[in-house]
């Protein structure tokens, strides 16, 4: 079976083949550390080896827990924010026909999210779509207090049992939380809802192929089993005895962390594929959150190409040159659509005739990258021999292994997110919650 790829040789013209090949030590000393667990954020490390770790069994209660949903709801909505559910979505979109939506003959329930934000407008929209339809809920919080989730989750179980009634609400709301503590677990286990653990020792961001991503991604009908086996199979393939040259992880967190020695402090996630948007959020939380910190840093952007050409690709070509490219491509499309031939020609287009639209978006995609090189921009290449399951996980197990890596090749904890908590306090401050009222003068004071 084949493998994802990283391609880097369009890094060389920047910095040096040997800087990166001489690296290999410092880049091995990093994953070593993170199979030792010896460095900063070692608490957090519970993701590392999780694929390789879950069982066919533990797989048999998300499919079941799923099913049992599937069976019901012609809705489900996913409940969290940040990790608790980029990682879903980002599966999801990837995955899922861009139109199914639509259909009347959909086998699965539409998967929609909430507690990603605070719009009142989104929020009375989302409750005005599950209006006299059976809906389930899956919860995704460790404390169960963050504001968006907890916000969303009162509002739609309030709904939920106004509808179908108490008794039949507890039957389709599945919590996804802590072990034993928080306000989500003491609910749950009160109601009885059906829960799985987000294990302590894995952060939000690193949460995709625990329960946190695997339930909504079965509840949207794909195979589980498929993207674990992917995973998997990267982390055999960046495991601590894999050498430098072939430990694509190691190469990915070297390649990245020269360039931005060198002044290249923008990386730009660009894909051809519009499915791919959702991995790129997934990706910029991932990477953002884990290295922007002590003043550090690349700064994580991402572009759907060919659409964002008509509007970042000024920049991107001409723009200040601070910035290097990752480019995910998609060897074969999982669909074939061949262009059709005009008599007229009007639109000049005849000598598209007979050629797949892949192959057109492909040279699209190589007519991009030659002109962003020859523009002075370092791209890395990521190709995926097609988008399912497998491949899916190898992609999010890569990013995760190589984010870890990166880290501590930087310097930084990859698995702490201190600045995080800035705004919570200013906002709980406005809002006159109990136990802020020192810091409600200072910063109403500011308004």
């Amino acid at each position: 079976m084949e493998n994802m790829k990283l391609i880097i040789d369009k890094v060389y013209g920047f910095v040096d083949k040997k800087v990166i090949e001489n690296n290999n030590f410092a880049a091995q000393k990093a994953n070593e550390t993170l199979h030792k667990g010896t460095d900063k954020g070692s608490d957090f490390l519970g993701w590392l080896h999780l694929p390789s770790k879950t069982s066919a069994n533990f797989l048999s209660e998300i499919e079941n827990i799923a099913n049992s949903l599937i069976q019901q709801c012609e809705v489900v909505v996913c409940i969290g924010i940040g990790g608790s559910y980029l990682g879903a979505k980002a599966v999801i979109d990837a995955l899922s026909n861009s139109f199914d939506w639509l259909s009347r003959e959909r086998k699965n329930p539409v998967i929609v999210y909430a507690g990603q934000n605070i719009g009142e407008d989104y929020l009375f929209e989302l409750q005005s779509l599950l209006k006299n339809k059976i809906f389930g809920i899956i919860c995704i919080s460790k404390s169960g207090t963050t504001t968006e989730p907890a916000l969303a989750f009162r509002l739609l179980k309030t709904q939920l049992e106004q509808q179908q009634g108490a008794a039949a609400a507890k039957d389709l709301i599945v919590c996804i939380t802590d072990k034993s503590h928080g306000a989500l677990r003491i609910l749950a286990d009160k109601e009885k809802y059906k829960t799985f653990t987000i294990e302590d020792n894995i952060g939000g961001r690193f949460s995709v192929l625990s329960p946190v991503g695997l339930l909504p991604i079965a509840v949207a009908g794909f195979d589980i089993r498929k993207l674990i086996e992917g995973a998997k199979s990267i982390e055999t393939q960046t495991d601590i005895s894999v050498p430098f040259e072939n430990n694509i992880a190691a190469q990915y967190a070297v390649a990245r962390n020269e360039l931005y020695r060198i002044g290249k402090k923008i990386e730009i996630l660009v894909n051809f594929h519009p499915k791919l948007h959702y991995i790129a959020e997934w990706w910029k939380q991932l990477y953002g959150e884990s290295e922007g910190k002590e003043g550090k840093g690349i700064f994580p952007a991402a572009v759907d190409f060919t659409t964002d050409l008509h509007s970042m690709g000024q920049w991107i070509q001409d723009g200040e040159r601070t910035i290097f490219e990752t480019v995910i491509t998609v060897k074969n499309p999982n669909h074939t659509t061949i262009f059709p031939t005009w008599d007229e020609n009007l639109d000049g287009l005849n000598f598209l005739a007979g050629k797949r639209v892949d192959n057109i978006n492909k040279m699209a995609e190589l007519g991009t990258m030659i002109a962003h090189l020859d523009g002075g921009v370092p791209q890395l290449k990521i190709e995926l021999p097609r988008l399912d399951e497998y491949y899916i996980g190898q992609l999010l197990y890569f990013f995760e292994r190589a984010c870890g890596i990166s880290g501590y090749l930087l310097g930084v904890n990859p698995f702490d997110q201190p600045g995080v908590e800035a705004y919570k306090k200013n906002m709980f401050a406005l809002l006159d919650k109990p136990s802020f009222e020192a810091q409600s003068k200072e910063i109403k004071s500011r308004i």
